[in-house]
């Protein structure tokens, strides 16, 4: 398990995800994606679990889910559970947002 560190402050890290705006984030070996809702920050894995198509080009609906743009197919971002399509579920990370910056774990 790692934890990476974004940002220096709550206020950076904010800037730097734009709500709702999908974005690429390479740590490490890993290759993720992060959106920004609200006041949350929500990081997985940056492409689907079906047929590898880039989370980055999908879309965010107001169930706090990812639409991959390919087929479709719905994540939860807090969990990863698939809640349309017939795939595995999406890999999401732990994160929190704290006084110097956002936190996500890699496990």
């Amino acid at each position: 398990m790692k934890e990476y560190s974004l940002g220096t402050s709550r206020e950076q890290v904010f800037g730097m995800f734009p709500e709702r705006s999908i974005k690429k984030l390479q740590l490490g070996e890993s290759q993720l994606a992060g959106v920004r809702i609200g006041e949350q920050i929500f990081v997985f894995q940056a492409f689907c679990p079906h047929r590898g198509a880039p989370l980055v080009q999908g879309n965010i609906n107001g169930l706090g889910e990812i639409i991959c743009a390919l087929h479709e197919y719905r994540f939860d971002l807090a969990t990863g559970e698939v809640r349309a399509g017939s795939c595995g579920d999406l890999k999401v990370y732990q994160t929190r947002i704290e006084s110097d910056g956002l936190k996500i774990v890699i496990s």
